[in-house]
């Protein structure tokens, strides 16, 4: 064959290469036939031959150049020509086929590769589910095998519905929703939607008060204590707002101890207590003051933390009622002390002796017997005083470990920070709302409420959107009182429905301030959906992003979530600050607010609103009815006439002006004249005017002119604070008030609804009574309001110079100089680095940075200030001790300059920080971890990955050397770099350290709860067995049923098995076999034998159960629907499938008939028929469940829902066992995109409720209403 060099022209040229179509250009390559020379090239040939000739012509003529040669080769060419164009479109059509090949064979392969990654997936993740069920095993028994409880195999138990768990087959894993909250679900066959009844189980009978007890259900009980201490801080029962209050009785034998404990020792106990945050109060009355003050003493004993007695030879008989107050009426079992001074050679008294052996035959009291003098005795007393406090009333006393990772003495007895992250707590604002919920809930009189209760219920099961609800009502009508009795109701029958309260109180107060009220409701939400994530401290931006927040959270939560502000009109600006309320709410989300009528926002008068009528004539009799029995004054006809007749005015016939009356008249007794308090209280026409009435009233009961004036410094200083005034400020304000007249009055001004307890301090109680104590001692105006200020001013200030700064005078010395527009003053006290400190620490970011705007320096001046102040200090720091502090300082200066945005300028601080504590303490240190930790969130936010993942790391290996690795404070580190890693698109990594964070709180939670709940059921416990002696009733048998539970929630499984075989024996005897409470005792011992593997007598006591609710229990009842499910689990467990199926079909007619058949619930039930005829291989009867579940979910949930996800992932292995791998493949793919934006939304973004793809929070109006209703009906 000739190739394309052999084609060179014939008069020897040079010659040409042919550029072939599929070759290089230039190159020479091979012709895939042989041919002869072209005709082209010939022309050229002689072109050139004609173009040699001088003035020749450019061609020749047909004879002088061969024309039959060259009509051949154009014959030829024409020919080739044909051929080549016939090989290039058959080429071209090799190429398309080929093009098709390829898209098919990718087609095939990317088919594959899915199929490849659930089969992986699969294979992994059930892996992980055994080894992750193995590891919580083995945890489960050294945690037991520590606490020295008998070990049993745990029982396979359901899940609620609203805490949906997802399940293979056998195995048991976390609900998955988008990696902070648990572990992806295995896929090895089916995963199933658990559900169980949460609360108590309600017995249809008249005797219906079964309580938290009710029922076996172990997990319940140690998810509600963890739940519990989630949301809500756990508070000493020994403390009575936040005060450690000790109350000596002491005889004229023992008043030298007395003096010198309280002269000498006191004050160490009391700033033990302030460091910790609480205050100290100690109460003494000589003993002739006993006869006047009995109340008051009794009113003393109820509120101690610690009753201290001292004897020595005799017991007065005067003393008798006090000592058997407090040492043999102590339901609370708070610790009580006995000091009993020995001489030898002197017997004490016969009372002593009988005192002393009835209180060692309850043992409820530590002795102390001292043989010496009296200042040995005091110190005595003093050291186990300073035990009590620190191991039985605060609980702080520090472990081996613990101790040895702080760094000082001082921080050993400082609660621990920074529970969540880096989020700013301050545990003194929690309890005083909840001080503030329990005191608007105390009365007993509901005041008709049940026609508002309804009108509440109705808009939580409304469709959304719906706008906030507006509860209105004029000063003092009961709004408070509503909201929490509503409230209290909520938390009883709907325990899955998460309530936010918040009360504010007077306005220009701490509880007032809006950005704290947005923190806190924050922190609340992310606590309970148990999310760490960084938080905005600054005002605006977190008043922008609570939106967000609320979108972000209440997308978690299963169930509702209702958040009710009261007297949300006393915030100041609160339209502006509470925009939000305006926007559209997420559809599971509602909000309640109160306001007073006359100062409602305008455009708030749009919302629905529910107005609190005037009490009508019944509820005014019933109250002041209340008040009087409780009294024992008995008003005639007449008199009750002239009362009704009074209050009859809009002002007059509200709750609280009826109250007060009803207290007015209550207090003039038997011995008073009833007629001319009713005269002088009819001339009181609003209840400023009643208050001032009783104020007067409280006056004149007063012995001396002293008593009077100190009533009024005290009324006074409380009115002019910011927050109030703790009973130990007073003293020391005025140190001619002893503690005996100090209680007498607070009593009085308490007694009759002046004053109230908020986190300790004093405060007025409704805001008509500090408006009366302006009107009745401030007439004079600014002048004496600024004497008081400046008397305060002059305490705090003095407490700051002694370097005693605590949380009290950081709240009101900054305050305190605001109100009297002295900058210079306030300006030097916010560069004091340890009131700043205080305040930014407990989360009051907002409050300090107002102070700065006011005082005129802007963020940059702000920063250089402190910077040179620590500079300054620096100076002055000599010793370890010092050293640490100020690097605290160093730290608490970086981030709040980090809040602040100042990224450059927060690295200074936080670098000298971490030197400091590298050489004051060690590189291993936990604090050098705490210095890492918070340099890297700087190098964060200024998006300098790398130099923030090495540090975490860093703080995360000397955090797991300290800690162990299954500390929160390792969490800490894990939920950090999960963020880091989220940030830089990481997912995967993200996911799994997330996941170990969350493994280790929920673990460190359940450990708390548990030990707090195996308390309570002890003492709970040791109460019942005293009521079981009796006779045979029905609330004898509820209480052995009771007791069993105990029993078996404290592992003690013999003892359960008695007290429920007793409870049913006695059930059977007084009510008849076949009564719905022997139900209940079937169902218990049921459960137990379940927990002891005997399956056969569980299951035949489970079908009596199931039997006697059938046929005594409507169809939708909630404890028939709890003991189908059980026996199907039941059966499931036996291999018992063909049983299991009606009980499953029979669960889903059960939901249907409660919630209707579009219900989430209801596709709950189908789920989990579903999975059950995929375990029977009965895959055509599971998809048609499978298929309207998704349905169901979708419509109620939206198309991006974790539930929709779920169920998703389920048909998708339906479709994968049945041969069908591309709708596999595509229904993988679509519950992995959901999981994908679960993980964005918690990571930062959420999905806008206004983007026209937003479909997980769409709005959807045909969303059944049902939604809303509290899975605790069930």
């Amino acid at each position: 064959m000739g190739t394309a060099s052999s084609l060179v022209s014939p008069t020897g040229g040079v010659g040409e290469v042919i550029e072939d179509t599929y070759g290089g250009g230039g190159e020479a390559c091979e012709i895939p036939v042989e041919v002869k020379p072209k005709a082209r090239l010939l022309r050229g040939s002689l072109r050139r031959v004609g173009a040699s000739r001088p003035g020749g012509l450019i061609g020749a003529s047909f004879k002088s150049t061969a024309s039959v040669q060259e009509l051949e080769c154009v014959a030829e060419y024409e020919r080739l020509k044909k051929e080549y164009e016939i090989f290039r479109v058959s080429k071209n059509n090799e190429v398309a086929s080929m093009v098709k090949k390829e898209a098919k064979l990718d087609r095939e392969n990317k088919r594959l590769r899915a199929e490849l990654q659930i089969f992986r997936e699969t294979k992994e993740n059930e892996i992980q589910d055994l080894l992750r069920a193995k590891r919580e095993l083995e945890a489960k028994l050294q945690r037991l095998q520590a606490q020295g409880i008998q070990v049993f195999d745990p029982e396979e138990s359901d899940s609620d519905d609203n805490c949906t768990d997802v399940t293979a087959t056998g195995a048991q894993s976390e609900y998955w929703n988008g990696g902070a909250l648990g572990s992806e679900p295995s896929m090895g066959s089916m995963m199933q939607l658990q559900q169980s009844f949460r609360g108590p189980e309600f017995a249809h009978s008249s005797i219906d008060v079964e309580g938290p007890f009710a029922n076996i259900n172990r997990d319940d009980w140690d998810a509600a204590v963890a739940s519990l201490l989630q949301v809500t801080p756990l508070f000493s029962h020994s403390l009575w707002s936040n005060t450690v209050r000790c109350f000596i009785i002491s005889t004229a034998e023992t008043q030298p101890e007395v003096d010198i404990f309280i002269r000498n020792y006191s004050p160490k106990l009391q700033r033990i207590c302030e460091t910790m945050g609480y205050f100290f109060q100690v109460v003494h009355f000589a003993a002739e003051n006993e006869k006047p003050l009995k109340d008051v003493r009794k009113w003393e004993i109820e509120k101690s933390s610690l009753v201290i007695l001292l004897l020595h030879l005799t017991l007065p008989s005067c003393l008798l009622e006090d000592c058997e107050e407090a040492f043999l009426r102590n339901p609370e079992e708070k610790p009580r002390l006995i000091y009993c001074r020995k001489e030898d050679g002197r017997v004490s008294s016969v009372s002593v002796q009988q005192f002393i052996e009835q209180i060692s035959y309850v043992n409820k009291a530590k002795m102390i017997d001292h043989i010496g003098g009296v200042e040995e005795g005091a110190y005595e007393i003093y050291n186990c005083v300073e035990k009590i406090i620190k191991q039985d009333i605060l609980g702080c006393e520090m472990t081996e470990l613990e101790s040895k990772d702080l760094g000082s003495k001082e921080e050993s007895t400082a609660p621990e920070e920074e529970v969540f992250g880096d989020v700013l707590w301050d545990a003194h604002d929690e309890q005083e709302q909840m001080e503030a919920f329990q005191q608007a809930s105390n009365s007993t009189c509901e005041l008709g409420f049940e026609k508002y209760f309804e009108r509440l219920n109705d808009l939580i099961a409304a469709p959304a959107p719906i706008p906030p609800l507006l509860v209105s009502g004029g000063p003092g009508s009961g709004k408070s009182l509503l909201l929490s009795k509503w409230i209290q109701l909520q938390q009883k029958h709907s325990p899955n429905t998460l309530i936010l309260y918040h009360f504010v109180g007077r306005p220009m107060s701490t509880s007032s301030e809006s950005a704290l009220i947005i923190k806190r409701l924050t922190l609340k939400l992310m606590q309970h959906s148990w999310l760490v994530s960084p938080l905005t401290l600054d005002p605006a931006k977190l008043l922008e992003e609570f939106p967000r927040w609320l979108e972000k959270l209440s997308a978690r939560h299963q169930g509702s979530i209702i958040i009710i502000i009261d007297s949300i009109d006393q915030i100041q600006q609160a339209e502006k600050h509470m925009k939000w309320l305006i926007d559209p709410l997420p559809v599971n989300v509602r909000v309640i607010v109160s306001v007073n009528v006359e100062t409602c926002p305008q455009a708030w008068r749009l919302w629905p609103t529910l107005h609190l009528d005037p009490l009508n004539s019944k509820d005014v009799k019933s109250l002041i009815s209340a008040e009087c029995n409780s009294a024992n004054v008995k008003l005639t006809k007449e008199q009750e006439k002239k009362l009704e007749r009074h209050c009859r005015s809009a002002t007059t016939c509200n709750a609280l002006y009826v109250t007060l009356l009803g207290k007015t008249i209550a207090s003039v007794g038997n011995k008073g004249n009833v007629d001319e308090t009713l005269q002088q209280c009819f001339q009181c026409q609003d209840t400023v005017s009643l208050y001032r009435l009783v104020l007067r009233s409280i006056q004149e009961s007063l012995q001396s002119d002293k008593e009077k004036g100190l009533l009024r410094e005290i009324l006074c200083i409380i009115g002019v604070s910011h927050n109030g005034v703790s009973e130990s400020e007073l003293m020391e304000l005025y140190p001619e008030l002893s503690s005996a007249v100090l209680a007498s009055l607070v009593h009085s001004l308490h007694k009759m609804r002046l004053l109230t307890y908020g986190c300790g301090l004093l405060k007025f109680q409704h805001l008509q009574a500090w408006e009366m104590a302006k009107l009745e001692y401030m007439e004079e105006g600014e002048n004496v309001i600024s004497a008081y200020r400046q008397k305060l001013v002059e305490y705090f200030t003095l407490q700051l110079s002694r370097d005693r700064v605590t949380w009290r005078s950081a709240d009101e010395l900054p305050w305190l100089f605001q109100q009297q527009g002295d900058k210079q003053k306030l300006h030097k006290c916010l560069l004091n680095l340890f009131v700043s400190q205080n305040l930014y620490k407990r989360g009051h970011f907002a409050e300090l940075l107002s102070y700065w705007q006011l005082v005129g320096k802007d963020k940059s001046s702000m920063a250089a200030e402190y910077f040179d102040s620590l500079k300054e200090y620096e100076k002055s720091c000599e010793g370890e001790e010092s050293m640490i502090c100020l690097a605290d300082l160093y730290e608490t200066l970086g981030r709040f300059l980090k809040d602040l945005g100042l990224l450059s300028q927060a690295v200074a601080p936080l670098q000298r920080s971490l030197e400091i504590r590298e050489t004051a303490l060690d590189p291993d240190h936990p604090r050098v971890a705490q210095s890492l930790h918070q340099l890297a969130g700087v190098y964060v936010q200024w998006k300098k990955f790398g130099n923030a993942e090495q540090l975490y790391k860093q703080a995360l290996e000397i955090s797991e050397n300290a800690y162990g690795a299954e500390h929160p404070r390792v969490a800490r580190e894990l939920d950090a770099l999960a963020t880091l890693y989220q940030k830089q698109n990481k997912y995967e990594q993200a996911e799994q350290l997330r996941k170990k964070s969350f493994k280790i709180r929920q673990k460190a939670a359940r450990r708390k709860g548990s030990l707090c709940g195996f308390a309570l059921l002890r003492q709970r416990a040791l109460q019942l067995e005293e009521l079981t002696l009796g006779k045979d009733t029905p609330d004898n048998a509820r209480t052995l049923n009771e007791l069993g539970v105990l029993y078996y929630l404290q592992n003690n499984l013999e003892t359960a098995e008695l007290f429920l075989k007793r409870s049913l024996e006695m059930r059977e005897r007084v009510l008849g076999p076949n009564h719905p409470d022997c139900a209940q005792s079937l169902n218990n011992l049921a459960a137990l034998y379940n927990e002891k593997k005997h399956y056969e007598k569980a299951e035949e006591l489970y079908e009596k159960a199931l039997d006697i609710r059938r046929r005594a229990l409507a169809p939708d009842h909630p404890s028939l629907a709890y003991t189908v499910k059980h026996l199907a689990v039941l059966y499931k467990k036996m291999g018992k499938l063909d049983k299991a199926v009606p009980l499953y079909e029979l669960a889903v007619e059960i939901r249907q008939k409660s919630f209707g058949p579009k219900h989430p619930s209801v596709a709950t039930a189908l789920v989990n028929l579903a999975v059950l005829y995929c375990q029977m291989k009965k895959q055509i009867e599971a998809l048609p469940l499978y298929e309207r579940a998704l349905k169901i979910y979708e419509d109620s949930f939206g198309h991006m829902h974790p539930r929709v996800g779920e169920t998703l992932k389920n048909l998708a292995v339906l479709s994968y066992e049945g041969g069908d791998f591309e709708k596999a493949a595509e229904l993988y793919k679509r519950a992995m995109e959901i999981k994908e934006a679960e993980t964005l939304l918690i990571g930062g973004k959420a999905t806008s409720r206004h983007s026209l793809s937003g479909d997980t929070f769409s709005l959807k109006s045909a969303l059944s209403p049902n939604i809303f209703l509290e899975h605790g009906q069930r």
